[in-house]
């Protein structure tokens, strides 16, 4: 068994940072004095203090001196992951940062993440949204009923699905010709044509000739990758 001192254990608590999911601070606190206490709790140096840096990387210098109470639900969101970072951890998890947050915000955080991780940060981010987790991360656990079902890089995993969208579109379709009904075309509002395909069986280019054959007029192509959704909905349903 390996024995481990109390000043390892301090320093590994050192090197995290933790956002919870539900907003935890002091309602009549400023962000100012939120981030300060926070940086005096692990021993962070008056001069060493980014108060007012995290507050300007997450838009809330203008509101240093407000009270937290005042916040909006976005701006205290903010504000728990600037506290998170007070005495600049190794390691930063996020439980659902963006639970309940509008676009423009989800936006925000995402390149704070990003600028983040750039400077050599590892986070872990717990979420549901597939598409948050597909946007900034490199690798992807995906865990059912408690376990682990599935890990690794997500771009590796996903180009690993052998399934592929094709979307052409042209005009008045009245009628889907046979040789297309047989591949598995469908029409879609009478201006599209859309099949599920699998790149291992038929190539795009085969498909599209296809089309051509029938004497359609094609307008446009489109084509829809496989998304870690779908790797999701392979595994867990």
């Amino acid at each position: 068994m390996v024995s481990i001192s109390k000043k390892e254990i301090r320093e590994a608590k050192q090197s995290i940072g933790v956002v919870p999911q539900e907003l935890v601070m002091d309602p009549y606190f400023t962000p100012k004095e939120t981030l300060d206490f926070q940086a005096g709790y692990y021993g962070v140096k008056k001069t060493e203090k980014k108060t007012y840096e995290l507050l300007k990387k997450m838009k809330l210098e203008d509101k240093a001196e407000a009270y937290v109470r005042y916040l909006s639900g976005g701006m205290k969101r903010r504000l728990m992951i600037a506290k998170a970072m007070v005495h600049s951890p190794q390691v930063l998890i996020l439980d659902e940062p963006t639970a309940g947050v509008d676009v423009s915000l989800r936006q925000l955080l995402w390149k704070n993440i990003r600028e983040l991780n750039a400077k050599g940060i590892t986070i872990l981010i717990t979420t549901h949204y597939l598409e948050e987790a597909e946007s900034i991360c490199d690798d992807v656990a995906i865990i059912n009923k408690g376990e682990i079902v599935l890990n690794g890089n997500i771009k590796a995993l996903v180009k690993k699905i052998d399934k592929k969208k094709l979307i052409i579109y042209s005009e008045n379709l009245k009628k889907n010709p046979e040789n297309l009904k047989r591949l598995g075309f469908t029409i879609k509002n009478q201006k599209e044509l859309h099949i599920d395909y699998n790149p291992s069986k038929h190539s795009v280019g085969y498909l599209i000739n296809e089309v051509i054959k029938s004497k359609l007029d094609i307008k446009d192509v489109s084509i829809k990758e496989a998304k870690l959704e779908d790797l999701f909905k392979n595994i867990v349903y």
